[in-house]
């Protein structure tokens, strides 16, 4: 196989879907998750120092959507390896010429997308079956002090989750609603 991932760009600049090409016979299937080499044009020489994993039992939770300020920015490149989940980044790049967008993915373990996700952007999802499970490879070091969300159900943003909402962190719920002195995160 010449090639294991194939990167295909989204809406919002610098926002990559990863496509996994699986290698299948009578033994079952293989895949390479990540390669360094082959994700480098939306790597551009970032290292990954952390990966994260999360399980989310209730079909419908929601859970975020985070990111970190700088000099603690960081670029997420999110998995889910088993489940299904509708994936979605909201640009909050200041000068940006999709500041406030967002954009959703289905990602799941059946179509072995990968979502890239840059400094500057927030990240959540839904789950959209039970027991869904992702696996997070981040360029930074998670660093509470620099953590913030955005509400869910923000109206500036009017994300339109796919399911009715079931559950939501006493944390997330409580990011408070964007407001339109916000002019984004400068980067």
């Amino acid at each position: 196989m010449e090639h294991w991932v194939n990167l295909l760009p989204t809406k919002l600049k610098g926002v990559f879907i990863s496509e996994t090409n699986y290698f299948i016979d009578n033994r079952g299937a293989f895949a390479r998750l990540f390669c360094k080499n082959e994700l480098a044009p939306a790597l551009q020489g970032r290292d990954i120092v952390q990966v994260n994993f999360s399980l989310t039992e209730m079909c419908g939770a929601v859970r975020g959507i985070h990111f970190q300020y700088p000099p603690y920015s960081e670029m997420k490149f999110v998995r889910c390896v088993k489940g299904r989940v509708w994936d979605v980044v909201v640009d909050l790049r200041e000068d940006s010429p999709t500041f406030m967008e967002w954009h959703a993915e289905e990602i799941s373990q059946q179509n072995a997308r990968m979502i890239i996700i840059p400094e500057g952007c927030a990240h959540g999802f839904q789950t959209l079956e039970a027991e869904s499970e992702l696996l997070y490879l981040h360029t930074e070091y998670y660093t509470p002090s620099e953590e913030d969300g955005l509400a869910y159900n923000d109206p500036m943003l009017n994300i339109l989750w796919p399911l009715p909402v079931t559950e939501v962190s006493l944390r997330d719920q409580g990011h408070s609603a964007l407001t339109k002195i916000f002019t984004g995160i400068k980067l």
